[in-house]
């Protein structure tokens, strides 16, 4: 019997065309999820939807040190010798909030878990909620800026020199300045000392402007953040368990359906003093229920599937079926939702500062708007054109992601609008 040899074939050069032809495309899977979003920033009206966003929480984060009466940098006049000294010292950042400290540490801690590529989703979801749980109660308890706060004290003293030298951020003004030293500035229109002009009160319209982004995106993403937790939560159980289970969450949604909420936040400020907070819960607890209906569908179609079944048979906890398997293949209709959401309760809450029973102590786009036409009837164009503008960008904004989401998750829809 004589034995063969089996001789391997010759590896192709590498610039042959064969070079690659067994070659193994070892790019990582990525889950449906990924692949909406990836899809959805290919379009122009997303990019452009999420570089407007990305500037307005930026603006929201950083306001202190784009808006402020107080000088990043000053130094005080003292007399010693005869000659003028003084000690240079950062007013801005005495006079830090506990909620501005809390902004700043969460957004560098965002920034910081995205270049994370390593960490699964649950872990950074982790890391950010540690986060927020150990920075509050540090910075509500750390910071402590001065009660009494006179603004008008850095301008007197460059006036009189009892400050030599002071550096302020680009929009010299704080949104509560009333500019009490210049009492001929209020309803002023734009100028190269107030690019936007100012309110009724005296204050500067673009210091006002930047600090009102942070009321829309907070009163957005956390009446939208309570709202997608319920929903994926109820919507879960029912889409899982079906039965009468399902029977008593769809009884809940129809319930929850049908309360008006702009009705609602109406009985609630006219009863009871108007409340950020209150706001934000009342919007996420009667905006569930699209959420719950969409989780519920989806959980319908994947319950069946080989891969929970799988998970079954292996004896994986309910939880993680729930959350860890079929969640993430039928969120994405939920993410759609949610961009509509935030637009929705940006828009809500703008309503109702606009009719002046909205908020009293922060200030909003709606409220601005609201000082629009004076009482004497006079109509100040500033005042109506900029918070206008805001209101209408982001809103528009939201719809550009939302509509490239839809798009992205339902190829036909893209199809037919080809």
């Amino acid at each position: 019997m004589s034995s063969s040899t089996i001789t391997p074939p010759a590896p192709a050069p590498a610039g042959s065309p064969g070079a690659n032809a067994g070659a193994v495309d070892l790019e990582p899977s990525r889950s449906l999820l990924e692949r909406v979003v990836r899809d959805a920033m290919r379009g122009t009206g997303a990019r452009i939807g999420v570089a407007y966003i990305a500037l307005l929480v930026l603006a929201a984060v950083f306001a202190p040190f784009l808006a402020n009466s107080h000088p990043l940098l000053m130094k005080q006049a003292g007399a010693q010798g005869g000659a003028q000294t003084g000690a240079w010292s950062s007013p801005l950042l005495r006079h830090l909030t506990p909620a501005d400290v809390v902004l700043l540490v969460m957004f560098f801690a965002v920034l910081g878990v995205a270049l994370a590529r390593r960490l699964s989703g649950a872990k950074r979801l982790l890391i950010l909620a540690a986060v927020l749980a150990v920075s509050s109660p540090l910075a509500w308890w750390a910071v402590r800026p001065p009660a009494q706060v006179i603004y008008d004290k850095y301008r007197t003293g460059l006036a009189d020199k009892s400050v030599e030298q002071a550096y302020f951020v680009p929009i010299a003004f704080s949104p509560d300045d009333r500019l009490r030293d210049q009492p001929d500035i209020r309803l002023g229109a734009p100028s190269a000392e107030h690019l936007m002009g100012t309110t009724n009160n005296g204050a500067d319209l673009a210091a006002n402007m930047i600090y009102a982004s942070r009321i829309a995106l907070s009163i957005g993403f956390i009446a939208t953040g309570i709202a997608m937790v319920i929903g994926v939560v109820l919507g879960a159980l029912m889409g899982y368990y079906s039965g009468w289970v399902d029977l008593l969450g769809m009884r809940l949604v129809e319930i929850f359906s049908a309360i008006p909420t702009l009705l609602l936040l109406l009985c609630f400020v006219a009863f009871f003093e108007p409340n950020l907070y209150i706001m934000m819960v009342i919007l996420g607890v009667t905006g569930w229920t699209g959420d719950a209906v969409f989780v519920r569908a989806e959980f319908l179609r994947l319950r069946e599937q080989d891969f929970v079944q799988a998970a079954r048979a292996c004896g994986i906890p309910l939880w993680s079926i729930l959350f860890r398997h079929i969640l993430p293949n039928g969120i994405t209709p939920v993410l759609v939702n949610a961009s509509f959401g935030v637009a929705g309760a940006i828009l809500t809450e703008s309503t109702l500062s606009f009719l002046g029973i909205g908020l009293v102590n922060d200030t909003s786009w709606g409220q601005l708007l609201n000082q629009a036409l004076g009482s004497g009837g006079t109509f100040y164009w500033w005042i109506a054109l900029y918070p206008g503008l805001a209101i209408f960008l982001t809103v528009f904004a939201y719809n550009l992601i939302g509509e490239a989401l839809r798009d992205a998750f339902d190829p036909h829809a893209a199809k037919r609008g080809a």
